[in-house]
């Protein structure tokens, strides 16, 4: 009993702390930028007293990419969660095995076919259901890897490789089709590509938001099933578990997220990668706790990177992906070191 009460002090400390570090990477990300606004003028914005600049900045600009990486992050990192819980490997990732690059690969022929010239501007009804095609392309990944994967049951590691092989052709195929744009739309689709923020407005997080919110609940609600696969496939037939029906329903569930992460932030690697081990070396394995605490850990890094990414050059901004990656790279190293 008073072991289950430490989890439970635990896991409230660790969620409040990590509450906060949210909240105050927020005001950074509002202060920040090529214009710089004090903490006093963003109270003031937020109260309705702020200059007609200031409301600009902060709730046509700022305030919806904020949102958006915060939506962004949960959707990966709970993803991340899923598969390295139902395959029990620690390198499960949509943004390694294939799943996000079906998902961009899918949006950026949507886009191409739908509007043609990517400065024209998106129309409402592609930014609308770009989340629908990006799950189609990521289930058509995801199918393949599951196909090339099974071996009597889906073999974890056959997964792992099946999808960095998948995720090469797709990302092959998604520059061979980048072509077909002019230079200049070229140059912003890669850019998207590579996993950025940059354009978001409130269009596109209405786009995802109710998704993201519903699919993250019911993710939550399969965490006791994620908890039993991840104790081996025996244990889990004895328990009762239809194993392998759990397993494709919980795969549905991390491409749904992932596919609506990568439709509004292109292809982000290494979120659903790292929150989930951060996470279980601050509260344990069990996922009732861990798919909060990655979520509050992804919404941080991205946050962070999304801020480093916007003011580490003077013209323009660098894509948030490199930055992310700068950081997933040498934590993927280190994992397959130990593994």
């Amino acid at each position: 009993m008073k072991n289950i009460k430490g989890k439970y002090k635990r896991f409230f400390a660790t969620f409040a702390v990590l509450l906060i570090i949210i909240l105050i990477t927020i005001i950074i990300s509002l202060s920040v930028g090529s214009y710089k606004i004090q903490p006093i003028d963003i109270l003031r914005t937020f109260i309705g007293q702020g200059s007609k600049k200031h409301n600009l900045i902060i709730w046509n600009i700022r305030l919806p990419r904020i949102i958006m990486a915060i939506l962004v992050g949960t959707a990966l990192s709970i993803s991340g969660v899923i598969l390295q819980g139902i395959t029990r490997n620690d390198l499960s990732d949509p943004g390694i095995i294939g799943i996000s690059s079906g998902s961009a690969l899918a949006v950026v022929m949507y886009i191409y076919y739908m509007n043609g010239n990517v400065y024209d501007g998106i129309s409402n009804f592609t930014i609308f259901t770009m989340p629908l095609v990006a799950f189609v392309g990521a289930f058509v990944g995801a199918l393949l890897i599951y196909i090339f994967a099974w071996k009597k049951g889906m073999d974890a590691n056959r997964l792992i490789l099946t999808g960095i092989g998948i995720n090469a052709i797709f990302t092959a195929l998604l520059i061979i089709f980048q072509l077909r744009f002019t230079t200049q739309e070229f140059n912003r689709v890669i850019i998207w590509t590579l996993g950025s923020l940059w354009g978001t407005d409130w269009r596109y997080v209405l786009a995802v938001f109710p998704g993201i919110i519903v699919i993250s609940f019911i993710a939550y609600y399969k965490s006791r099933y994620i908890d039993v696969i991840s104790l081996g496939d025996e244990i889990s037939v004895g328990l009762g578990i239809e194993l392998e029906k759990e397993k494709r329903k919980l795969l549905i569930i991390s491409v749904l997220l992932a596919s609506m992460a990568t439709s509004i932030s292109g292809t982000l690697a290494f979120i659903g990668l790292i929150s989930p081990h951060i996470a279980r070396k601050l509260i344990g394995a069990k996922h009732k706790y861990l798919i909060p605490i990655s979520a509050l850990i992804g919404i941080i890094i991205l946050l962070v990177s999304d801020i480093f990414s916007r003011n580490l050059i003077l013209i323009g901004e660098m894509p948030v992906g490199i930055i992310v990656s700068f950081i997933g790279v040498p934590y993927f190293i280190y994992l397959m070191l130990k593994q």
